[in-house]
């Protein structure tokens, strides 16, 4: 029909003043979330016939369209193959976004998305100019198909001999999820819970999956970016950063989980050193968002859980399928902190100057963040059916929501419904960004007068 378009479609009205893409975003996300929850009811769903309580459901549907990974049951033992389709579609909608692929198919078929649709799918993958919309959709499909079926293909090599037919649809499957940094995984038949401990001395699997991992959590428009160095040889400020950062963040957790859990009877210690580098090196990288593990956590010291902590809370790269606060605003904080300490009035990366607003938008996502982690550490501590709750397990816990991570160290299967409520609120705000929320929140009601009006400054000492 002439005239319509996805923004409108998506936020209910035809009023092009209140088209808020993040409104529109936001309430994306909880569309499917509410339409999976519905599905994942259905008795078919449910592998005995017998549906799982409403919130266990929702909180399900609500992990994997987050790609979170947090789960109140097992996957396999819980739900039918018809359920794990269900969490399958809803891992690749949050991954990549659902006004993402609607704008995609949109213009597969031809339609025309118009300026409001452009801005739309440009604000769902990151992307500031809106104009560049369209290639990048396009390319972001490509590249999550490329990397999907390349790694169902390669996991399918080992699973098939070992598991016959249904080894293809378990590769697909772990396929997508790492990809989209899901975390969810259908191996329980091995052992209802354990994620990829079966294979913690697969060096093969794990590097596949290692790499689907990396691929969905470095970002799309880093892949564009490495796409076009032929052509243009050159890489843009941003994708240098990110490499950078997250190539030592690699080296750091590699090593620094390898020393705090090398003499861990309960975890590496019985293992020979090539293993325990294994292990060490694959949680380095699912610790960034992934939400996979190849030996029990909650067997760790709390120095490592700690540790672990810190690479959760800072994630992934933007415009990926990773979570956290991301590794450049990590970097632009430190890199402001640096100027400040070294005499100058802004920050710098590469011989480039940050601009202020980079550095503010930063300042927020982190303070933000880190309220949220400490609301939810407190409230899950309050609010689990243990004895005595460790703060240490209670604070992982809120960050590997918070972060959609999907790690757990058991909290998640001690919680009560209240517990389970905020750590709910924690995925789908950890998905949709802090900043993003309190926008589409926001009441936006200033004039354009007003936004043009310059206040006096406020002198304030400050250190």
């Amino acid at each position: 029909m002439k005239g319509f378009s996805i923004p409108a479609a998506l936020s209910g009205t035809v009023r092009r003043k209140r088209r808020d893409p993040t409104r529109v975003i936001v309430s994306s996300f909880l569309a499917v979330i509410a339409c999976g929850t519905l599905l994942l009811l259905l008795p078919s769903a449910s592998r005995a016939g017998h549906p799982p309580h409403w919130m266990e459901a929702l909180f399900t549907a609500t992990s994997a369209t987050c790609v979170t990974g947090l789960t109140a049951f097992d996957t396999y033992t819980q739900f039918s193959s018809l359920g794990q389709v269900i969490i399958l579609l809803l891992i690749q909608i949050g991954g990549l976004g659902l006004v993402t692929l609607t704008s995609f198919f949109h213009i597969a078929i031809g339609r025309r998305l118009g300026f409001q649709g452009l801005r739309l799918a440009g604000e769902s993958i990151s992307l500031s100019d809106a104009g560049q919309s369209r290639a990048v959709l396009q390319f972001v499909i490509k590249v999550a198909f490329l990397f999907e079926s390349t790694g169902a293909v390669l996991l399918a090599l080992s699973f098939v001999p070992r598991f016959g037919a249904r080894g293809i649809f378990i590769a697909i499957f772990l396929s997508v999820s790492t990809f989209c940094n899901a975390g969810f995984d259908i191996l329980g038949f091995l052992e209802p819970g354990a994620s990829l401990t079966a294979y913690g001395n697969d060096p093969y699997v794990l590097a596949v999956i290692s790499v689907l991992i990396i691929g969905g959590g470095l970002g799309f428009l880093v892949w564009q970016d490495l796409a076009a160095w032929r052509r243009t040889h050159h890489l843009r400020t941003h994708t240098r950063l990110v490499l950078w950062v997250t190539g030592g963040l690699f080296v750091i957790g590699t090593l620094g989980i390898l020393l705090l859990e090398s003499q861990n009877p309960r975890t590496l210690g019985p293992l020979p050193l090539g293993e325990k580098l294994l292990h060490a090196a694959f949680q380095s990288v699912s610790a960034r968002t992934a939400g996979c593990n190849t030996f029990p956590l909650d067997q760790m010291g709390d120095i490592t859980k700690i540790f672990m902590t810190i690479l959760m809370f800072i994630g992934a790269a933007p415009g990926g399928t990773g979570g956290g606060v991301k590794v450049t605003t990590v970097s632009v904080i430190l890199l402001a902190i640096a100027g400040v300490a070294s005499g100058r009035d802004e920050a710098m990366i590469f011989g480039r100057r940050i601009g202020h607003k980079t550095v503010y938008r930063a300042l927020t996502i982190l303070l933000l963040s880190l309220v949220a982690c400490v609301t939810v550490t407190l409230a899950l501590f309050y609010n689990v059916n243990a004895a005595e709750p460790s703060v240490v397990d209670c604070m992982f816990e809120a960050v590997s929501a918070f972060a959609t991570v999907g790690l757990t160290v058991g909290v998640t299967a001690v919680m009560n419904p209240a517990a389970r409520a905020v750590t709910m609120a924690a995925m789908f705000l950890g998905r949709v960004g802090p900043v993003s929320l309190a926008i589409s929140l926001a009441a936006r009601r200033d004039s354009a007068a007003a936004r043009r009006t310059v206040p006096p400054e406020a002198h304030i000492n400050v250190g």
